[in-house]
């Protein structure tokens, strides 16, 4: 795909979705690394369910802490693995509190030797937290970035390496977003929107649907 042709897909998506943010509910970032933690294999929708009563009471590492594995349980238990993300939940939070003081950090290493959190999580932190141009790559992005042609590979370490090198200087904070909308939205897994998609003339996709179903 030209260069030019990338720049036209991100400035048609970028007014297709004005407001290109996660629909994790959070208020600061040690809420936000603990919904994208119970994320993994789970909906933002029943995250959001877990974590409304869940962050009534949590605001800090400390406030986890309080609570133990057993006290965090009842509060996430619709959330699939939850008995593992609780375990890493607790066990990032007395990390957090050891080694810094309690806040998140902004540097990927920091963020990756945090229990439970590997390269997507970390990327997610740092884009959406403290506004880093990093891409975390999920299944949306695999996909949209696959069948566009925008950055095509076998694995996401490929895809985002190839989603940096071509994505223009201006949407690279965005990006991130502005990919996970278009798939969860538009270019979904079974029956993508095509014929309503703003990129569907630039897309490489081949099994395109031209009518609605």
């Amino acid at each position: 795909m030209q260069q030019s042709e990338v720049s036209l897909i991100f400035r048609r998506l970028a007014k297709a979705i004005p407001k290109p943010e996660t629909e994790l509910n959070y208020d600061n970032p040690f809420q936000l690394l603990v919904a994208v933690t119970l994320s993994a294999q789970s909906t933002d929708v029943s995250v959001n369910k877990a974590t409304d009563s869940l962050f009534r009471i949590v605001k800090t590492p400390e406030d986890i802490l309080d609570l133990g594995v057993d006290g965090l349980l009842p509060y996430i238990k619709t959330i699939g693995l939850f008995n593992n993300k609780a375990r890493h939940i607790v066990a990032a939070c007395s990390q957090l509190v050891e080694k810094h003081g309690g806040h998140v950090p902004d540097n990927r290493a920091d963020l990756e030797a945090l229990p439970g959190v590997g390269r997507k999580t970390a990327n997610v932190i740092l884009n959406t937290a403290f506004g880093h141009p990093t891409i975390a790559v999920d299944t949306h992005i695999f996909r949209v970035s696959n069948r566009t042609g925008i950055a095509p590979g076998k694995n996401v370490l490929k895809v985002e390496n190839g989603l940096l090198q071509v994505v223009p200087k201006r949407y690279l904070k965005d990006a991130h977003h502005l990919l996970i909308l278009h798939g969860r939205y538009t270019c979904k897994a079974q029956k993508p929107l095509c014929y309503d998609c703003p990129i569907a003339d630039l897309c490489a996709f081949e099994s395109k649907t031209t009518l609605k179903s």
